[in-house]
């Protein structure tokens, strides 16, 4: 039996192959189906100024921003008040919320409730807004 060849059908004339049909009742959300979801298109306006960075610490636990989780941020947005940010803060990079109080601008953070006012001394150069919060589920 080793030296026999293959098995081979042969083939058939009989005509086109018919398909198998779905039988039962079709999903009503069959309708609005359009497409897979593109979390770039979610969670990215501008995707050339747009970073992810994970997070270190525990100081914007108040935001929702654990430490480990990534945050979205956007170069392009402008600061506002009470905007999470990433910044550099004397060489030091953090995650802060934007304080303005008149002329004075602060950083809040979970550390402290005061928020800690920059003065004309400080090198401060803001990386970007936080736009979302990657969080993990354990």
């Amino acid at each position: 039996m080793s030296n026999a060849e293959p098995f081979v059908p042969a083939a058939s004339s009989a005509g086109p192959v018919q398909a198998v049909s779905a039988m039962g009742f079709p999903s009503p959300a069959r309708d609005y189906f359009d497409g897979g979801l593109d979390l770039n298109q979610l969670l990215v306006k501008d995707r050339v100024s747009t970073f992810i960075m994970r997070v270190g610490g525990h100081s914007m636990q108040s935001a929702g921003i654990y430490d480990g989780d990534e945050i979205i941020v956007d170069r392009s947005l402008p600061v506002r008040h009470n905007s999470v940010v990433v910044l550099s803060l004397n060489g030091q990079m953090l995650i802060r919320r934007w304080q303005v109080s008149g002329a004075k601008t602060g950083l809040l953070c979970d550390e402290s409730p005061i928020p800690v006012t920059m003065t004309e001394g400080d090198e401060v150069s803001v990386f970007g807004v936080v736009t979302r919060c990657l969080h993990h589920v354990h």
